[in-house]
């Protein structure tokens, strides 16, 4: 999807790269060795080896706004499907 295209469809994505650079030092001060990567992207990752029945356990955690999915769901008059996406993140 182009930007113009997010922003058609109400996204501004200067105002959420503004917020990530406010937030940075805050988010800086709760950072821990297990943190894997840097603050942006769609994802964090934590090394959870402390989890001993695994070889590499990992925890990935995301967050995503519903976004452009509500609008495209009342366009189709299809709203069954919205909440399935954040599962299948999961797995």
């Amino acid at each position: 999807m182009s930007q113009s295209a997010y922003a058609a469809a109400g996204v501004d994505i200067e105002a959420g790269d503004r917020a990530v650079e406010l937030m940075k030092a805050s988010v800086a001060r709760t950072r821990r060795p297990e943190v894997l990567g840097g603050l942006g992207g769609f994802a964090g990752f934590f090394d959870a080896s402390a989890l001993k029945g695994y070889a590499h356990p990992v925890l990935a955690t995301s967050t995503d706004g519903v976004g452009t999915k509500v609008a495209i769901a009342q366009a189709l008059d299809r709203h069954d499907t919205i909440g399935l996406r954040p599962g299948r993140h999961a797995r």
